[in-house]
């Protein structure tokens, strides 16, 4: 990254971290779709959406009806392709970064149960542990989207709720409505 920077390109522009990481540099990439009997040209919409959709995406296209056990977090993004579209297609979305810990995101909130990156940038987990960092992060990205900012003592209550939304997830094995589903492993949420 530090080469790629002497040359003038940072891949996560504004995004704090890289791949592997929970933080917004690891995750956010833009989505670019041309369909022009669908989507009208220059069509901009700030809905999350995630890779998993292309799943339910390529059903809803086709009529294809999938199973309750298949794409049990995927939900089609057809309806942000429309501009008239009033509100996102999904309740959160999940993170994971490659040391295990899990964020979850709702609209303008980002909840990161972890210390430091979770990944290879700095803070890395184990200097993060050793600077005794929170094992709770709360970014406002409306405000923060570089998520320098951790508020997490200021609203306990969005702490609150999207802990409750991201265990709910994991108990029911999905985030998409349906019969639940039994996990392939097990899920800690706890500060690595």
């Amino acid at each position: 990254f530090g080469e790629l920077g002497r040359q003038g390109h940072d891949p996560s522009a504004q995004f704090r971290g890289h791949k592997a990481d929970i933080f917004e540099g690891g995750h956010r990439v833009a989505f670019i779709a041309r369909w022009p009997a669908v989507i009208a040209a220059g069509t901009v919409s700030n809905h999350t959406i995630c890779h998993t959709d292309l799943l339910a995406t390529a059903a809803h296209i086709t009529g294809f009806e999938l199973a309750d056990n298949a794409g049990e977090d995927s939900v089609s993004m057809l309806p942000v392709m429309n501009p008239a579209s009033a509100g996102p297609v999904r309740e959160a979305t999940v993170h994971h970064s490659i040391n295990g810990s899990f964020a979850i995101r709702r609209g303008q909130w980002k909840l990161c149960l972890c210390r430091g990156s979770g990944g290879w940038s700095a803070p890395n987990p184990s200097q993060a542990k050793k600077d005794k960092l929170p094992g709770i992060q709360l970014f406002d990205l409306s405000v923060d989207v570089a998520e320098t900012n951790n508020v997490h003592t200021e609203h306990p209550e969005i702490v609150k709720e999207l802990t409750a939304i991201l265990e709910r997830y994991v108990v029911e094995g999905r985030s998409t409505p349906g019969a639940f589903q039994p996990n392939d492993r097990d899920v800690n949420f706890a500060a690595h």
